[in-house]
């Protein structure tokens, strides 16, 4: 692309999302916006936020371009509402969001916009956390508590995807088994406990017992080097694509069937989509 290309691309990209911006303003205006988008808060949309990053990244592992481009529209609308929001209450604009991000980046990337040399990968990401450091008026020794940083995998990612963090942090600073037969040990006493405090103990502790199993589950995964989110949505997929198969031939709905009768569907259902 040529630097005329270039401008071109550029220019058409800030139209679009003038317009965008302008849409978005207007659905949130008094005179005549609508009336969900005013009813709206940072709160309120926290969950369409994460809903849409999800689907971002199942558009990706699909390939489907059109679809990659739906979703980061669909993302796009959340950063741009969240700024609308937050510009009506004086807080900050998106034009301070985007001006915020790019400082970010050259600040953090001193070997292209600066005259820092480095000569691997692992040198780009020690400079990062350097640099984020000083941002935040800590030291490095501050950044590199390891409870500091399980903290934050804990706040900011979903609970499986924060399980996986903390148990690699984790083990790669020494907290680990000396053997898949030590994990799986841990397994059996976890697995016992839960079934005791099913038993006998109150739902605060079922429910702790209960992380504590999956948290064990999540390791166990890492020594046998899978993904458990993956799996799990994997698991499902399978579960409803089985239901799709089970109401192509049912002629009721399902809760009208015994047991029995869901189980020899399921079965079937099973089958078919083995053979396809």
């Amino acid at each position: 692309m040529n630097n005329q290309d270039s401008n071109q691309h550029q220019t058409s990209a800030a139209t679009a999302l003038q317009q965008l911006i302008d849409v978005v303003a207007q659905l949130r205006s008094p005179d005549g916006g609508c009336p969900w988008d005013l009813a709206q808060t940072p709160e309120t949309l926290t969950p369409y936020v994460i809903e849409e990053a999800y689907e971002v990244v199942d558009a990706i592992k699909s390939g489907d371009k059109g679809a990659i481009a739906e979703e980061l529209g669909d993302l796009l609308l959340q950063v741009v509402l969240q700024a609308q929001i937050a510009s009506e209450a004086g807080s900050f604009s998106l034009t301070e969001v985007a001006q915020g991000i790019t400082q970010k980046l050259i600040r953090r990337h001193p070997h292209v916009f600066g005259n820092v040399e480095v000569q691997s990968v692992d040198q780009v990401r020690q400079n990062w956390e350097q640099i984020k450091a000083a941002e935040k008026g800590e030291s490095t020794a501050d950044t590199q508590q390891l409870s500091r940083k399980l903290s934050r995998y804990a706040r900011t990612l979903p609970p499986l995807m924060a399980g996986m963090k903390i148990s690699q942090k984790a083990a790669a600073a020494g907290f680990e088994w000396e053997n898949i037969a030590g994990v799986w040990a841990k397994f059996d006493e976890e697995l016992a406990e839960f079934l005791q405090a099913i038993a006998q103990e109150s739902p605060e502790a079922q429910q702790a017992e209960l992380g504590d199993l999956l948290f064990v589950m999540i390791n166990l995964a890492r020594w046998y080097n899978l993904d458990p989110t993956e799996a799990l949505q994997g698991t499902n997929q399978r579960f409803i694509q089985r239901l799709e198969k089970m109401e192509t031939v049912v002629d009721r709905p399902l809760s009208d069937y015994t047991l029995d009768e869901l189980e020899n569907l399921w079965q079937q259902a099973k089958a078919r989509l083995a053979k396809e």
